[in-house]
């Protein structure tokens, strides 16, 4: 008789991967048998946040398959993660802790309690991410536009 595997889900734009991705992909591992990566599409972002990711889907798929530490790169398609963990059915859901006591962290908390599901909280890491990197991105952007006029 196998012992059950701990299968645990960890969503994420990916977009612009950096040192916060990686430490939440490599603490969530250290918890689980099998790590499955959701890579959250662009038109998911585009309707839950607003922005329209930097780098393509297809793209953010083949960096974080590549990642030791993450078993299965999933394309994150689903309106909500209840749907996702009907399809995917993990023991575990990971999330930085800027979500922790948030309407939407706690509105989580309660749908995955009802199907058993535990909801870990990592370290957000405070000296990069995304919304940071995309600032300076526009910000060089910016720039080239004024300066070749």
């Amino acid at each position: 008789m196998t012992n059950p595997r701990r299968v645990g889900y960890a969503a994420g734009a990916y977009d612009l991967f950096h040192i916060g991705h990686l430490n939440l992909l490599r603490h969530a591992k250290s918890q689980c048998d099998w790590l499955i990566a959701g890579v959250v599409a662009d038109e998911m972002l585009e309707l839950n946040k607003g922005v329209s990711p930097m780098v393509p889907l297809a793209e953010r798929l083949e960096i974080v398959s590549h990642i030791d530490f993450v078993d299965e790169a999933y394309a994150e398609h689903l309106p909500d993660k209840m749907s996702v963990w009907e399809e995917l059915h993990f023991d575990v859901f990971f999330k930085g802790d800027d979500w922790r006591g948030t309407e939407k962290g706690l509105r989580l908390e309660r749908e995955f309690a009802e199907v058993g599901v535990e909801v870990v909280y990592f370290p957000y890491t405070m000296s990069t991410s995304s919304t940071i990197l995309r600032r300076a991105v526009s910000a060089l952007d910016s720039e080239d536009e004024i300066a070749s006029r």
